[in-house]
Formats: structure tokens, sequence, C-alpha cells
């Protein structure tokens, strides 16, 4: 199962120019989505304004090699590592469904346009990362669904509650998921199920890269960009157009100075 590339299998009963049709569409699902998602809220617009006023509060002009150090800094240690949430179980369950979905997707397009063939024969080294990364997005996802998610854990909501905002990582895992069962069902030769959980699997992408106006899937696009914005303001001195921390907050309470009591 896991050195069988499923794509390959499937050309038998669905043509090679079918199955790539379909993730072209997909990619165009996911530009229009995220257009619809930048007019709508408006997240490019702030960014680019922001990026402006941060500009002209700049105490300092970077060099070209500044600016390309601070975003590589950026890049490795926080957007690849995901420095920012800690080093506690939300970042181990970020990580595995980041890696895995990447691993996923990229392995899945190279399959399905360069060994979607019937005669076609695919390294091993592909379906067994197509599985791992289907793996590791499922373990991830359903850790985070049921134990990490802030109104799980913090607020005692039930994990079946749904609201739209989980629409990305439900339909995530719920895509992995179905990927997994389809490939175990399509190897061990389970007709008619086989079938049902791939077209399962179709619907569950649709539903993923089909509802990005809907979903949080657009985060992934911002949130780099934001954090590079963020490191660039820091470094020029602009703070994002926030200002100066203080270094000793006032003093209040017992700290004021009073004036002697007067008695009468």
């Amino acid at each position: 199962m896991f050195n069988i590339n499923p794509f390959a299998d499937l050309a038998q009963s669905i043509p090679s120019i079918l199955m790539q049709t379909f993730v072209l569409l997909m990619f165009i699902l996911i530009a229009v989505g995220t257009i619809f998602d930048i007019i709508h809220k408006k997240n490019v617009k702030y960014f680019f304004e922001n990026a402006k006023k941060a500009k002209k509060n700049a105490k300092i002009e970077l060099s070209t090699s500044k600016k390309t150090s601070v975003i590589l800094k950026t890049v490795t240690n926080e957007i690849l590592t995901t420095s920012e949430l800690g080093r506690g179980k939300r970042r181990i369950a970020h990580l595995l469904g980041m890696y895995g979905t990447i691993l996923f997707w990229v392995t899945s397009i190279i399959m399905i346009f360069f060994y979607s063939e019937t005669n076609s024969i695919t390294p091993s080294i592909y379906p067994v990362l197509w599985h791992l990364g289907a793996v590791m997005t499922c373990l991830g996802g359903y850790w985070f669904w049921f134990f990490l998610r802030v109104d799980v854990s913090a607020e005692a909501y039930p994990w079946y509650r749904i609201i739209q905002a989980d629409l990305f990582v439900l339909s995530l895992i719920i895509s992995a998921t179905f990927g997994i069962i389809w490939s175990f069902l399509q190897s061990a030769n389970i007709l008619f199920f086989d079938t049902l959980f791939f077209v399962l699997f179709c619907l569950s992408n649709i539903v993923l890269f089909g509802g990005i106006y809907w979903s949080k899937f657009a985060h992934m696009f911002y949130k780099p960009g934001a954090a590079i914005q963020r490191n660039l303001a820091e470094a020029d001195g602009s703070r994002d157009n926030l200002p100066e921390p203080s270094n000793k907050p006032k003093q209040f309470g017992l700290g004021i100075k009073r004036e002697a009591p007067k008695h009468y």
C-alpha cells in the first residue's frame, strides 16, 4: 500500500488528463478564492498602507543586503519553524500538519502529472512520502482538533462544536483521511468502497479549495508576509507604527510621591 501510487492504479478507470484537469481546477479555485478574500477582507490593502506608513517613520534606511538578511532570518527562524507558537504541543501539532500537508500536496501533483499513466513506473519514494504526508496531516490535525483548539482547551467547548473558521482545518484533515482510506481500499481491491472513498476524497478537496473565501486557508499567505513586515519594521526603527516601549512604567499606588499629611 505505502509504496503504490494510487493515481496510477486509478488511471485504469479515469484518464490521466482528467486527473490533471481536476488539479488545475483546484489551482483556479485557490486563485479565485484568495482574490475574493483579499477584496472582501482588505488584508493586502492594509498590509501595503501599513508598510507605506512604516517607511515614513523609519529611523534608518535598510540596505538591500540587510533587508535580505532580515527576510531570510524570518523565513528560517520563524516561518519554517513556527517559533511564534513557543515550544509546546501546539507548535508540534502545527509542524506535523504543515509539513505533512506540503508533502501530501506536492507528491500528489508529481504523481498525477508525471506518473499517472497505466504503464508508468512510479519511484517508490513518491507514494511513501504521499502516505507519510497524509498521516502527518492527520496526526497534527486531529491532535489540534480534539485537544489544542483554544475554544476546546481553554473555553471548555465540546470538540464537535464547528464554526466557519474551522472549515479549513476540518476539510484538510478529512481530505487526508479519505485519501488514506481510499488508498488502502484500492490496494486491498475492495470494490465499491474504494470508489466511494475516492469520490469523498475528491469532494473534500473541492470543499477545501472551493471554501477559501469562507475559511482561514489564506492565512498561509498572510502570516509569512506579516512576520516579514514586522521584522523589517523592527530593523528600520519604525516599529510597525507602534509607540516606543516604556523601559520603566509609571508607578502608581504606593509608588506615588504624596504630600506630607497636614494635622489640623
